[in-house]
Parts: C-alpha cells; sequence; structure tokens
C-alpha cells in the first residue's frame, strides 16, 4: 500500500462516519480510528519485509567548512581559531581563474588579510581575518557552496 492508497482510505474513513478500520496484510499493519470528537488518530505498526540492508543514496554532508571574519569559534581544547562563513555562497580560494590562491596552508596571516571570497548573487565579498596567525586547515574545496556559519579555515593564533 503506497503514501496515496493510505491517504484515501483515511478519507474515506473520515467521509463514512466509521469509528475505526484495521487492516493487515503480510507487509503493512495498518490502524485508522475516528475520535468521539470527530478527529482522526492513525496508527500504523512497521513490519520487517526485507532483511537485507537497504543502500539509500543520500548527498554526502560537505566535509569542508567555510571561513568568515564574522563569526568565529575558538576551539578550547587546542587554542586553535575557527573562521566561518558570513554569508551564503560559493567559495573561491582566488580572485579569478588564472590569479594564485590567497592562502595556502602553513601561510602566515595578519589581521585584514583575505582569506577568501564569498559569491552570492554576482556579488564578490572579501572575507578578511580578524585574527593574527598560521593557517593550519581549509575546510571548503574552491568553487564549492557554503553555508551561513559554515566553518571555512582554521588558524593557529600562536
Amino acid at each position: 500500500m503506497n503514501i496515496k492508497e493510505i491517504q484515501q482510505l483515511i478519507k474515506f474513513v473520515a467521509k463514512s462516519g466509521v469509528s475505526e478500520v484495521k487492516i493487515e496484510s503480510k507487509d503493512l499493519k495498518l490502524s485508522v480510528k475516528t475520535g468521539s470528537s470527530g478527529n482522526m488518530v492513525t496508527h500504523s505498526e512497521p513490519v520487517m519485509i526485507n532483511t537485507q540492508p537497504v543502500v539509500q543514496n543520500l548527498p554526502l554532508e560537505n566535509t569542508t567548512e567555510s571561513v568568515s571574519s564574522q563569526s568565529v569559534d575558538i576551539a578550547e581544547e587546542d587554542h586553535l581559531i575557527t573562521i566561518k562563513s558570513p554569508i551564503i555562497g560559493t567559495f573561491y580560494r582566488k580572485s579569478s581563474p588564472d590569479k594564485p590562491n590567497f592562502i595556502e596552508i602553513g601561510d602566515l596571516i595578519s589581521e585584514g588579510s583575505v582569506l577568501c571570497v564569498v559569491e552570492a548573487m554576482k556579488l564578490f565579498n572579501e572575507i578578511e581575518s580578524e585574527y593574527s596567525g598560521k593557517i593550519v586547515k581549509i575546510l571548503v574545496d574552491d568553487s564549492s557552496p557554503v553555508e551561513f556559519d559554515q566553518p571555512l579555515f582554521v588558524i593557529d593564533p600562536s
């Protein structure tokens, strides 16, 4: 039984005035009850159909993160600073395809250094560092979409 059929059954039960309907089959148990006030309550018990594992194609979470000068987390255990994206957009490590990257892992940066560019609605926003230190990690791949508050870089301020 698919969702459309279940929805049609619920509508039918509501219109008919029946207080309860139970359907049991080999792979499904479904019970539809209407309360005395006319409110409907549905209840279904899952039944194991297949013992084989099911593999679904789900999008992987972006393992890279974006940096923003506006929101920063400090990792207390090792004193590293995470720079997050202040906006939603597309992350770029360089100002144009023929230019070098703004920064690389191991680079020393100072406050106000441009770390990357995030494009939002055809506007290119330079993301500057609010801290001085050494770039430990770059968490986002070039030309990747980033979300608001997504970590972009990890900086060692010492």
